[in-house]
């Protein structure tokens, strides 16, 4: 739903991409992906910097692109946004990087798949030569929740890929964002008789519950951060089963993806960002908040130049907080004069 009317809008191409890299995976994710690209009116998208929207997990990219009740999508955020002179013009992929577990990290998984390769050697590399946009220093990625995690953790692994990032209500703080709901889904697990009888029994459910999200999410998680080849889909909690104990080891594995354990050694690379910005409801249900703040405190001790801000709300319906993102992170990205 358009709020301006009288912005002037842009264009959302549509490109396939087969790709050489996703085909080897457990949980059985296509290799084909739809990419929609937005260019804003009256632009071609040749010299415009290049932003990259990841999505919250049970998305796909197409999503922010898709009529919205109640509000804009994407491209009419964009339209307003750019025909108001709130922000330079840019173009804006969106990736559909959706699984079968309902979405994934935006890491490198030898279950998941290799998501991070996918973007920075075939995704951007094909949005930049079809449209003749981005290019070194002028790429920029965003987004939220699991797409907030994404965008600081690429910005953490590839500082030299990517000039500016945005973190909304992204993961971090593991202990205190996960654990909970691992120990919820345990219930399930033993309902089922395991988790391959649960994955199995989900996926011939004719009706989705929140509830079977919830679980559904603690896997895709174990998936993405701790991946075990020798299990169903690569997915092993590291939990005991029936004590809830952690077990030390997967643990480990699964917390070293801990964006707050990541910037202790990738810290210092976000110093050669042109923008790094993070924000998080004060009321967020998955207590993401605590971790958000960990961060900062984290990126105040290495010296890393970030805009730090907590909003009154929680976790949901939060797409507004771009109307503060994009423009900060396109005027980072655009030349002056």
């Amino acid at each position: 739903m358009r709020r301006e009317p009288t912005s002037r809008a842009g264009t959302v191409h549509r490109l396939t991409i087969d790709s050489a890299l996703l085909g080897a995976n457990l949980v059985g994710a296509p290799a084909s992906r739809i990419v929609d690209v937005y260019v804003p009116h009256g632009q071609d998208g040749r010299g415009l910097p290049l932003l990259v929207d990841l999505v919250g997990y049970t998305a796909g990219g197409p999503a922010h692109t898709n009529w919205k009740n109640f509000g804009e999508n994407a491209p009419e955020r964009l339209d307003r946004l750019i025909g108001a002179g709130a922000m330079p013009p840019v173009v804006v992929a969106f990736p559909d990087c959706f699984t079968r577990l309902g979405g994934n990290q935006y890491i490198n998984s030898a279950a998941q798949g290799p998501w991070a390769d996918f973007l920075v050697r075939e995704m951007v590399p094909r949005v930049e030569r079809d449209f003749g946009c981005g290019g070194s220093g002028r790429r920029g990625v965003f987004g939220k929740s699991s797409g907030g995690y994404g965008a600081i953790v690429h910005a953490m692994l590839y500082p030299d890929f990517w000039a500016a990032a945005a973190s909304h209500s992204g993961d971090m703080g593991f202990e205190t964002c996960y654990l909970p709901g691992l120990v919820r889904s345990l219930r399930e697990f033993a309902r089922a008789g395991g988790i391959k009888p649960w994955l199995e029994e989900f996926e011939k459910r004719p009706k989705v519950k929140d509830d079977d999200v919830e679980t559904l999410e603690m896997l895709a998680m174990c998936a993405s951060y701790d991946p075990d080849p020798a299990a169903y889909m690569g997915v092993r909690l590291p939990l005991d089963l029936e004590t809830a104990e952690i077990i030390p080891e997967r643990w480990a594995n699964f917390a070293k993806w801990d964006p707050l354990n990541i910037v202790q050694t990738r810290g210092p690379g976000l110093k050669a960002l042109r923008a790094l910005y993070i924000d998080c409801g004060n009321i967020d249900q998955f207590n993401l908040v605590y971790g958000a703040r960990r961060l900062h405190r984290a990126l105040e001790r290495l010296g890393v130049a970030h805009r730090y801000e907590e909003f009154p709300d929680n976790h949901s319906n939060v797409d507004y907080r771009m109307d503060i993102s994009l423009p900060f992170l396109a005027a980072a990205l655009t030349p002056r004069g």
